[in-house]
């Protein structure tokens, strides 16, 4: 059974910095392009960073540009989701998730560039992030 089980959510402060794993059970994550992304309640969902299956390409949302990285470890089946400098607005839940294609592709919605969600079959159940003094 393919499975996708995020975690390293809680609470920090603002200027904090987070680590959010995505783990694979089922099936290796080597040859898959991994999104991350994060939709708060009463807001769009938002694509907030890729990596590709060949780790050739990345993509990363303006708001998190500069702050966050992602990386995938081949041998923990893993892809992480470096968080820095944490604001009061990246407070969501985030999901990771497994795309139907073999890279990064990104659409605009409504002027803000994201992730084009329906590429996305596979997805995790979350993982609260919360900034907050």
């Amino acid at each position: 059974q393919l499975e996708l089980v995020e975690s390293g959510g809680g609470l920090v402060q603002p200027g904090g910095s987070l680590r959010l794993s995505c783990a694979a059970s089922g099936f290796s994550l080597e040859h898959y392009t991994i999104g991350w992304f994060r939709r708060a309640p009463g807001k769009e969902r938002e694509g907030v960073s890729c990596v590709s299956g060949s780790d050739s390409n990345t993509f990363y949302a303006d708001s998190v540009r500069g702050r966050f990285t992602i990386s995938k470890d081949k041998i923990k089946n893993t892809v992480y989701l470096q968080m820095n400098s944490l604001k009061p607005e990246d407070t969501d839940i985030y999901h990771c998730a497994t795309s139907v294609q073999s890279f990064c592709s990104w659409e605009s919605v409504r002027g803000v560039v994201t992730l084009p969600v329906w590429e996305y079959n596979y997805w995790g159940q979350g993982t609260q992030v919360s900034v907050s003094s």
